[in-house]
């Protein structure tokens, strides 16, 4: 019980306010269930109550609006009884959980509830002080609802995620409960806590489920994790650069600032602040014959550079999403003039569903490299090395299938990066014509960047394999201190051994950003 209060007293308090949440900040709040207490400023539970106040006043003056009084979507002339409209609200719930799949793991599932109670943040959903702050217990306590990943068609918001995540909160369906760390029923998990299930009124239920929070909840993941991956590709590139015995000079500024591209010139600076330093490995070559290396080595800065600009493009979109009211209608309180409810289509989720099109193929880009750079690596006619990069091949096969895995990674890739929000199916009975795909276009972005971070943790071996065979011979200082920390996972490979497992550890450093931890305090470069 001390120990309890003790870790309970620890917690932080972290405050959405729906104005300024970030990417960054909501991947952590999502990772860290145990380290914060989530809570809205006073000036969003504010901006909630009159927005509250004004859909009561709507229902006692027996004023017909969208979403409050009416059906949905193709029903939207229906008009409901002011006896039934907390029935209208839960068989919303009810209606649009259709979705299908496997759950969203818990992390995502957290990220999902932050989001919509971040937009309930703004004011505009016209939904209780009471409901809100039962959503915050339920996040506080990490009770989630199970959400499949499947169904969305990211147009009048996700609206079948969104659904299932409220529905574990009215006590159907299925909730994780961190006490026992598995999946129950959620009646039993809302009991175990002592929860109060929601109790849905007036415009409530229309209130959870409007919104783009789930493509911005996935969208903003790949983004950061991209961002991430880039940056460990850059160093990685380097190492490679350096044990090919590839020149520096294609990064030097002078180059760069005449083709004044931002992140063309962010990259440069990166690999300058790794190769301009004393190196033995760089002086071996000084008067080599070779007068250019290859593109995937030359033209590093050019390539790595756009992927770059496009993942912080990406991001500027993720960041406006996850902070905006995407709800339909939208309660608007003003202390000097006629408050209005106005429908119009926030919900749509072209802009995430495009930011995340764009960013799987910006990040592929950097597999496609990485992977050509595995094959020079490999491949003695281009390295100069033993082929495979181990001692008596053929009694050895050492890297070959490892570079097959970062081939049929790359491959798989190129084929999810067909823009998932070029296409559109019109659903509701042609009331919804136009819609954004966003959800599976957030899917697939995670899985490319997760592809892409293996591929680079696939060459980040392959070039710490190859240093051995430079030996004696040293490479710069923040380069032989990312090889001192491979070597701190991954032995060298002198003989066949189990190859997954060096995989996997160092696609978890990669994940995990420990490599630019250990290269960070050398780098230039945003």
């Amino acid at each position: 019980f001390v120990q309890l209060t003790l870790y309970v007293m620890a917690q932080q308090p972290f405050y959405l306010s729906g104005e300024d949440l970030t990417d960054v900040q909501l991947i952590d709040l999502g990772a860290h269930p145990n380290k914060y207490i989530i809570d809205l400023t006073p000036e969003a539970w504010n901006r909630i109550n009159r927005s509250r106040d004004y859909v009561n006043h709507i229902i006692t003056q027996d004023v017909v609006k969208y979403g409050i009084n009416t059906g949905f979507g193709n029903f939207a002339s229906v008009r409901i009884s002011t006896d039934d409209i907390t029935i209208l609200q839960r068989n919303l719930i009810l209606s649009h959980a259709a979705g299908i799949g496997q759950p969203l793991s818990i992390e995502r599932t957290r990220n999902l509830l932050i989001l919509r109670i971040n937009v309930l943040a703004k004011g505009y959903s016209g939904i209780s002080e009471e409901t809100v702050r039962r959503l915050l217990t339920f996040l506080n306590k990490n009770c989630l609802s199970e959400v499949p990943e499947q169904g969305t068609v990211g147009a009048s918001g996700d609206l079948a995620p969104l659904a299932h995540l409220a529905l574990g909160m009215l006590g159907i369906g299925n909730m994780w409960d961190p006490f026992l760390n598995q999946w129950g029923k959620a009646i039993d998990v809302i009991s175990r806590h002592n929860l109060q299930p929601l109790d849905l009124g007036a415009k409530e239920g229309l209130s959870l489920i409007n919104g783009t929070q789930f493509i911005s909840a996935l969208g903003a993941e790949a983004g950061v994790r991209a961002s991430r991956s880039l940056l460990t590709a850059d160093i990685t590139a380097a190492l490679t650069t350096e044990v090919l015995l590839g020149s520096k000079v294609p990064f030097s500024a002078e180059i760069h600032s005449a083709r004044p591209h931002n992140g063309q010139r962010i990259i440069a600076e990166r690999l300058r602040s790794l190769l301009d330093l004393p190196s033995e490995l760089n002086d071996s070559h000084k008067n080599c014959p070779r007068v250019q290396d290859s593109y995937t080595l030359r033209c590093i800065p050019q390539v790595h550079g756009i992927v770059y600009d496009t993942i912080e493009f990406s991001r500027n979109i993720f960041n406006n999403e996850i902070n905006s009211a995407t709800d339909n209608p939208m309660v608007f309180c003003y202390p000097s003039q006629e408050n209005r409810i106005l429908s119009g289509g926030n919900f749509h989720g072209e802009y995430p569903a495009k930011a995340c099109d764009y960013l799987s193929i910006a990040i592929n880009e950097i597999a496609n490299m990485s992977e050509r750079r595995i094959e020079r690596l490999c491949n003695p006619g281009l390295s100069g090395l033993p082929a495979f990069l181990v001692e008596k091949g053929g009694l050895n096969s050492g890297f070959m299938i490892a570079h097959c895995t970062a081939a049929a990674l790359t491959s798989e890739s190129k084929t999810l990066c067909f823009p998932a929000s070029s296409d559109s199916i019109s659903t509701s009975a042609s009331k919804e014509d136009h819609v954004s795909m966003g959800g599976w276009a957030a899917r697939k972005a995670l899985k490319i960047v997760e592809n892409v971070e293996v591929v680079i943790a696939i060459e980040l071996m392959l070039a710490c394999q190859a240093l051995e065979f430079r030996r004696p011979l040293t490479t710069t200082c923040p380069l032989e201190d990312v090889y001192s920390f491979v070597r701190t996972l991954v032995a060298p490979w002198d003989r066949d051994r189990y190859m997954k497992p060096d995989i996997d550890a160092l696609t978890h450093a990669v994940r995990t950003g420990k490599i630019i931890e250990v290269a960070g305090r050398y780098l230039k470069g945003s």
